[in-house]
């Protein structure tokens, strides 16, 4: 009987080492003055030292989705990355807390160096660009659990905030404001739908190009989702937002109420911003209705702001100066 080795049974560790020196590389190039490990640990550690008085520590976890599939067909891998650290910044930006660090966890049937590389890169550079640290992470190879060429990716993150700034809409009232920020297209929500009318509905192909969205249907789902903690840091230092809403699966539907108190509601202005073309698109190809898309997709806003009256005007020329397109969206009732 011939021996049976580690890789003939699906898991190459020499490919798992390979990995881990690629992301040595780029985990470095996060580092904050915090860290005080490096990647290959066993945990990582980190020094808060920060000038925070009471300070509280936010943690969020979260994934890509089906997204991942889009990647599958179209060979691109570096904007799952950036769509995960994102994703779970604005996660925790909605209580008012900015990262300290990441931790990413990717898994897959059968390690390849070139893909995992791809991911983590995504993953540094938007670390780098929201000033958190990749601290460490998990790369599983889990042979006849994942098909050839698919993974799954998952990132944990960890902000801090001072307790007496947290953004929590604990004084929300009727009659406040909500200023909202614009997507950058169908973020991480919605694409198990898309999906299904983009490629089982219109029978198209990630490269197939859509005159109505000028560009190929990769290149328009494949969007990364955008982080709004440049846009909404220093609003956070005036202490003028009383709560926030990361417009995530549910829609605007199912996540403002989540940031307004007990016994209030939203009225939304349709009629104040115009949906992106790519919804329209995909509202007419699937013959989806309108209640029906609010809550698959975020339909065009990325993040609500809820404001006082008072504040509102000079909050939308100031994220207008900075370069931002908000808009008011509607008022709490």
């Amino acid at each position: 009987m011939s021996k049976i080795d580690y890789r003939q049974s699906g898991v190459d560790i020499d490919a798992g080492n390979e990995v881990v020196r690629r992301i040595k590389a780029l985990a470095h190039e996060t580092y904050t003055p915090g860290v005080v490990s490096g990647v290959g640990s066993f945990g990582g550690l980190f020094a808060l030292g920060r000038d925070v008085d009471d300070p509280v520590l936010v943690a969020s976890a979260d994934g890509v989705g089906t997204k991942l599939k889009i990647a599958f067909l179209a060979g691109v891998h570096d904007t799952i990355g950036v769509d995960l650290v994102n994703h779970c910044v604005n996660d925790i930006l909605v209580q008012g807390a900015r990262p300290l660090f990441f931790l990413d966890y990717l898994a897959t049937g059968r390690l390849a160096p070139d893909v995992a590389e791809q991911i983590v890169r995504g993953v540094a550079a938007a670390c780098r660009d929201n000033g958190c640290a990749l601290l460490g992470g998990e790369t599983a190879e889990m042979p006849g659990f994942y098909a050839d060429g698919e993974y799954d990716v998952a990132g944990f993150i960890v902000g801090l905030v001072a307790r007496s700034k947290i953004v929590d809409g604990r004084t929300i009232v009727a009659g406040d404001v909500l200023i909202a920020l614009p997507s950058s297209g169908l973020h991480t929500n919605g694409y198990s739908l898309a999906r299904r009318i983009v490629f089982d509905t219109l029978k198209l192909r990630v490269d197939s190009q859509v005159a109505e969205l000028g560009e190929t249907v990769g290149a328009a789902l494949l969007r990364p989702h955008r982080s709004y903690l440049k846009v909404v840091g220093p609003l956070l230092d005036r202490g003028v937002i009383k709560g926030m809403a990361h417009i995530t699966g549910g829609g605007i539907t199912e996540n403002l109420p989540r940031t307004l108190p007990a016994g209030l509601g939203f009225s939304l202005d349709r009629q104040s911003w115009t949906v992106p073309p790519l919804f329209r698109w995909l509202q007419r190809a699937g013959e989806i209705d309108d209640a029906e898309m609010l809550r698959a997709f975020n339909m065009g806003v990325g993040l609500v702001l809820v404001v006082s009256p008072a504040d509102a005007d000079a909050i939308l020329a100031s994220l207008r100066a900075s370069g931002e397109r908000p808009w008011r969206l509607g008022t709490v009732v």
